[in-house]
């Protein structure tokens, strides 16, 4: 009997530690990561090293808080000190261009025009470049995101990261390790 109650605590201890520590279940609200991320999906944040600039990469999906009661899933587009430009619909990050294959689908999908209209930063952000500690996040359903081009969002800082996503794992035909 001590060896199951045993075996009871560690699990429980186990469980939260890697619940409160180290992965995190979040369900997406709304249609702004479309085709990526699915309204009411459910999916696993890793939280290890989510306040941390050193650890989040170009093109990371993160959660983080826009407000004290809403938070916000987009995907990481300009590191500190990028400056960010699209023109004809193709990301220019200082000066280089860079491919988006997860909205090539997508791109096909509306081809009435640009899923992403002509911009630079400054426009956004009075700023040539992305500030220290921060980050510009845009959804991938950029004709209907609220993210770093609108005042009421713009660059996020790390430290309001809640995680990165890692594994869409609700419904079970979403399934998928989010790259």
């Amino acid at each position: 009997m001590f060896s199951w109650i045993k075996s009871i605590i560690i699990a429980c201890v186990l469980a939260f530690v890697v619940r409160e520590y180290i992965l995190a279940p979040i369900i997406v609200s709304g249609e702004s990561m479309l085709p990526t991320l699915k309204n009411n999906e459910h999916i696993m944040l890793n939280e290890v090293g989510k306040n941390n600039v050193e650890s989040i990469k170009r093109f990371d999906i993160i959660v983080f808080h826009a407000t004290k009661e809403k938070d916000y899933i987009k995907r990481v587009i300009g590191l500190p000190g990028d400056h960010i430009e699209y023109r004809n619909d193709t990301l220019y990050i200082n000066g280089k261009k860079y491919e988006e294959p997860y909205l090539d689908q997508y791109k096909k999908e509306i081809a009435t025009g640009p899923l992403t209209e002509n911009f630079k930063i400054e426009e956004y952000t009075g700023r040539k470049t992305v500030p220290q500690g921060q980050l510009f996040v845009m959804g991938d359903n950029r004709m209907y995101s609220l993210d770093s081009r609108s005042p009421r969002v713009g660059t996020t800082s790390v430290d309001r990261i809640v995680g990165k996503a890692k594994l869409a794992y609700w419904p079970l035909k979403e399934f998928q390790w989010i790259k």
